[in-house]
């Protein structure tokens, strides 16, 4: 919780100065000659989706240290991202279909792609849903490792979906093994906002985090008083 209340002003500040300075290149950079001034959803869209598969992963480390290791911080990293995680899968859906819809015509289409981001988005409610509906901190920590763990086959089947499958989502420009071909411009400002937006991930993550401490803290001084009483 120190480390948090330390850390949290910091992040916050250097989030905000990162997003401001990244949507003024945003909407500095030039046009695409195809997509117009429409490519501007591109520098939200894609650090949504990015994070969205970061902040599985991360869980999924975490649900290691639950399993393997037994960390009691590794179930509060697990449970408070989730949340964040859910909230970043469904921008980049959004925002996704807002993008689609004059590039493809239409705001939804069943291909690989979009249908595994959207299937990590159920991964993510269910998580919730599972967390929430144990009673037990055991037995609910122990079965949203098992989830997690599950579920993050998916994320290599998102990451890889539009080179496995034909599909109408273009292949990754950014993140090759022959370098990026979305020309230095337009790469910029959209490195900047996924930077930003990273920043900003890790610090509603430690808050969420600095909150769950204090929540598990409140209940067991609770049980604590209850069985007091009792005796």
């Amino acid at each position: 919780i120190a480390l948090a209340d330390r850390l949290v002003p910091w992040l916050a500040a250097l989030a905000a100065a990162l997003l401001a300075i990244g949507l003024y290149m945003s909407f500095a950079a030039p046009e695409d000659y195809q997509q117009g001034s429409t490519v501007r959803i591109m520098y939200i869209h894609v650090p949504f989706a990015w994070l969205a598969m970061m902040c599985y992963s991360l869980m999924a480390i975490s649900a290691l240290g639950t399993l393997v290791w037994r960390h009691p911080l590794a179930d509060v990293a697990l449970k408070s991202a989730a949340p964040i995680g859910a909230v970043f899968t469904a921008l980049a859906l959004v925002t996704g279909s807002i993008w689609g819809k004059p590039m493809w015509g239409t705001w939804w289409v069943w291909d690989a792609r979009l249908t595994s981001v959207f299937v990590l988005f159920l991964m993510y409610l269910g998580i919730i849903a599972l967390t929430r509906a144990l009673d037990d901190p055991g037995r609910a920590a122990w079965a949203a490792a098992v989830m997690t763990l599950v579920g993050f086959v998916n994320v290599p089947i998102i990451k890889f979906s539009v080179e496995w499958w034909n599909t109408l989502h273009q292949p990754a420009s950014v993140f090759r093994l022959d370098g990026p071909t979305i020309a230095p411009s337009l790469l910029w400002p959209l490195l900047v906002m996924a930077l930003g937006f990273t920043v900003l991930f890790f610090c509603l993550h430690l808050m969420a985090m600095r909150t769950e401490i204090r929540r598990r803290r409140v209940a067991a001084m609770r049980r604590m008083a209850a069985r007091s009483a009792e005796a």
